[in-house]
């Protein structure tokens, strides 16, 4: 006669709903959760034998036959169980017993022990991601310490504006990485207060389980605190997503202008040819594809976003599969596209190089001097300053008519412009000449934050800075995490008595 795992229900599931729903949950499962089982069911074994409510001989037993999980073996025994895993893993374990444990796995739930298990899949991956995006802010702030006295042109509404430097447009994007590796952080260390082991199906346990123990030693710092919360509250999938849609999108915005500058028409940045790509049928061009498959996938980090959000949206405040696993579907793709990404950044920002030349040329041509000859003409002539904005913008005017250079200037149209507004000019052909001088652009701006060589190395110091505390804070985290872990197996001594 085959065993039952319930009286309630008689026959198995369906064959196509164990096809498409019961057997892809089950299988991924068991290649992404299995190990975090394994932990919670060691986390509760000490439980059960700090309460006396199994032997010294039966926890020994109990943890060598968990500790002896085989995933092939549970994969073939999926069907005898409901296509359940929960119910599979018990079922091993029990098989590898002597004899039956009578009170292992009283009092116990699914659903705290599944909420538990995702959140550790959740927090492992999320691990993985704080530490690559650790390694990415460290490499735009090298690269943009290589780049400090590069000019470059500054852009305002799609049109080139004022001189910068490639450190300080980089220094912008390394402000940004370090901003989302601060939520990121953030997130981790609220997601690690929140263990829901412990609040059984939704209302809490009959027995004493101490929950802060058992949160500790699967690495968290502790109990979510209300049983309800535990099992109904999937809270976390929201925050990851919400933080990488808002990584997503303002690193759209820094590789649209990567993929303008890679233009035939700009050419401001270079990939080297394992980077590139070709057209099929037009032999000159040179294509970067990778820019483009980069930004692509910032848009996924928003769709998966939405898709979490409207899966548990209106949905009831209790334990639902709807929650838990259909709103919960696509973490995994979310967590493994932001995988990707950081792997395509890397490669981006180790690449890529700037066409120094160029990019010199280009301020050279314009007259990005503009705004402050309109300056100079307030503070030398006295001039009001909407006057002189005027009279700067008709000198640059008539100056491009005439088919003149930024390094053509001339002195005497900008004196006979400021007479016909009924004013003296002050300022020497010298002085005319250096405020449309591009490479003393960058130390015009002097105030705190801007292009000035002085100001982009302190950003860089402070960014650096913030890096270190925000690396110090992970490091600490992790180590908690993985201690708390790695004490789950240093509780039964090599003879089998426990700590």
């Amino acid at each position: 006669m085959t065993s039952q795992v319930t009286g309630r229900v008689t026959s198995p599931p369906h064959e196509r709903y164990t096809e498409t729903i019961l057997y892809p949950q089950f299988d991924f499962e068991l290649k992404n959760y299995l190990h975090h089982y394994v932990s919670i069911e060691k986390a509760l074994i000490h439980a059960y034998k700090k309460m006396d409510l199994i032997t010294q001989d039966e926890a020994s037993e109990l943890y060598y036959a968990i500790s002896a999980v085989d995933r092939e073996e549970l994969h073939s025994k999926s069907k005898e169980n409901l296509t359940d895993i929960a119910l599979t893993l018990e079922k091993f374990i029990d098989q590898q017993m002597n004899k039956t444990v009578t009170r292992w796995h009283l009092d116990r739930s699914r659903n705290d022990f599944q909420a538990c298990a995702q959140l550790m899949f959740g927090r492992e991956k999320w691990l993985s991601l704080i530490e690559k995006m650790i390694g990415l802010s460290h490499l735009v702030l090298s690269r943009a310490d290589e780049y400090r006295d590069t000019l470059m042109p500054g852009y305002t509404h799609y049109q080139s504006a004022q001189v910068i430097s490639v450190s300080f447009y980089l220094t912008a994007i390394s402000e940004h990485l370090i901003v989302t590796l601060k939520k990121m952080i953030d997130t981790l260390y609220k997601m690690n207060e929140r263990s829901p082991l412990g609040s059984g199906a939704m209302s809490g346990q009959e027995l004493p389980f101490d929950c802060d123990v058992m949160a500790k030693q699967l690495g968290f710092t502790s109990y979510v605190g209300h049983a309800l919360v535990g099992v109904a509250s999937r809270d976390w999938t929201l925050e990851l997503a919400e933080n990488l849609s808002f990584f997503g999108n303002n690193m759209s915005r820094f590789l649209t202008d990567l993929i303008n500058w890679g233009s035939s028409e700009y050419q401001f940045i270079h990939f080297p040819d394992e980077l590139s790509g070709i057209s099929s049928s037009m032999p000159q061009k040179r294509n970067y594809p990778i820019l483009e498959r980069a930004r692509g996938k910032t848009s996924h980090f928003s769709s998966y976003y939405v898709d979490i959000l409207l899966g548990q949206r209106s949905t009831s405040y209790s334990n639902l599969v709807e929650v838990s696993k259909e709103a919960g579907k696509n973490v995994p793709h979310l967590l493994n596209e932001a995988d990707y990404f950081l792997d395509l950044l890397f490669l981006i920002f180790e690449q890529m190089e700037f066409h120094k030349d160029i990019l010199e040329d280009r301020c050279q041509e314009d007259f990005f001097g503009g705004f402050t000859l309109a300056n100079q003409l307030t503070i030398t002539n006295e001039i009001p300053y909407r006057k002189s904005q005027v009279i700067a913008g008709k000198f640059i005017t008539e100056t491009l008519k005439q088919g003149l250079h930024p390094k053509e200037v001339s002195v005497q149209l900008l004196q006979d412009i400021c007479e016909q507004y009924g004013y003296e000019n002050k300022l020497s052909q010298k002085e005319l000449l250096s405020t449309f001088d591009a490479k003393l652009g960058l130390t015009k701006k002097i105030s705190k934050g801007s292009t000035h060589p002085d100001a982009v190395q302190q950003i860089i110091f402070i960014q650096e800075c913030e890096l270190q505390i925000l690396q110090k804070r992970f490091v600490e985290k992790y180590n908690e995490i993985q201690s708390g872990i790695k004490g789950l197996d240093e509780w039964i001594h090599e003879k089998g008595q426990m700590v």
